[in-house]
């Protein structure tokens, strides 16, 4: 029985769960995999896979905080360009100011953290929108990378540091392992803490929150620093990957980064979004970019079928909140 003292349907359970936003958007990922499997016999093989995990991990790891900012009402467009300057951060302060790598990493950590960190004080303190603020900041430190990296790249890193984004452990990606932690960890704290309830309720309604004694600024501070240190994150991890630092990386990735979460659920307007929806998201949008590769499409043609998902995605959700919208107002009444 339910709190009205109404008898659940057996089924009920799993009726919400398939109409639910992550349950359409996980039959749409089911669907298009069994599709691309079709069109090429390397799709749907383990080591694609697991290959495809260790190249969506940087996106996955921004797209966590980035569901924070936008169930809050925010955007972030920064985050690809906090990623490349990190990125820079770490090899610059290796090679040309002589720091031990370990340090370095530290640097490119802390580099993200003080960015995410400048864009929260303008947007909480000063009271920046979000979208003007991190517009500028997107443009400010991809200069600033650009500037400290003078076009010139950083190689020859050791074995020991690239065994993170190239190793593996039980078979798995190394960087895969994180993600899975922080994204569960993440969704923890979003659905089981009064932070993660705070953050609807800013959604929501920004100045109820107020009045209800919900530190609006300081929630806000604290998840545009987060979202800062999973762009260092990121990028430390990325270097790792790819052996090398050049002050072009993470370009363009703030768009993949917001259409995954979007695409999982989240509403742009705020109030609503979860971890797993945006998961979903990441992972539908990697496969379709590998398996469209795969079948020899490329190009903007890529781009047109993944914007075309997502607007079919978003279509399906908004149908399927606005009958769930409408059966709870029949069952109230």
């Amino acid at each position: 029985m339910n709190e009205a003292g109404q008898t659940r349907r057996p089924g009920s359970r799993f009726h919400d769960l398939l109409f639910s936003q992550e349950g359409v958007l996980l039959v749409i990922l089911v669907l298009s995999v069994l599709l691309l499997s079709t069109r090429t016999d390397v799709f749907l093989t383990v080591d694609n896979l697991l290959n495809q995990g260790r190249l969506l991990t940087e996106i996955g790891l921004l797209a966590l905080p980035m569901t924070y900012i936008i169930i809050t009402g925010g955007i972030d467009l920064s985050v690809g360009s906090i990623f490349g300057l990190s990125a820079i951060m770490l090899g610059h302060s290796w090679q040309n100011w002589g720091l031990p790598l370990e340090y370095a990493i530290f640097v490119a950590l802390l580099t993200g953290v003080l960015c995410g960190l400048v864009n929260g004080l303008f947007i909480v303190r000063v009271g920046v929108p979000p979208l003007i603020m991190t517009l500028a900041t997107l443009a400010l430190f991809r200069g600033m990378a650009l500037g400290i990296s003078q076009g010139r790249s950083a190689r020859g890193y050791p074995d020991w540091f690239l065994e993170l984004g190239a190793g593996e452990f039980l078979g798995v990606p190394n960087q895969l392992w994180i993600l899975v932690l922080a994204a569960v960890i993440a969704a923890f704290i979003l659905a089981r803490t009064v932070f993660g309830r705070s953050l609807y309720a800013i959604g929501n309604n920004e100045l109820g929150a107020r009045f209800s004694g919900i530190p609006v600024g300081r929630n806000k501070l604290l998840i545009y620093t987060f979202s800062g240190l999973m762009a260092g994150l990121g990028g430390y991890i990325f270097v790792s990957r790819v052996t090398t630092t050049r002050s072009d990386m993470g370009t363009g990735h703030e768009l993949d980064v917001i259409a995954a979460v979007v695409l999982g659920g989240t509403s742009i307007f705020g109030g609503t979004g979860s971890i797993a929806g945006t998961m979903i998201g990441v992972v539908l949008i990697q496969l379709l970019k590998n398996g469209l590769a795969l079948t020899g499409v490329t190009g903007d043609a890529t781009i047109v079928v993944i914007g075309t998902v997502l607007i079919f995605a978003i279509l399906v959700n908004n149908y399927v909140q606005r009958r769930r919208s409408g059966e709870s107002g029949a069952g109230a009444a």
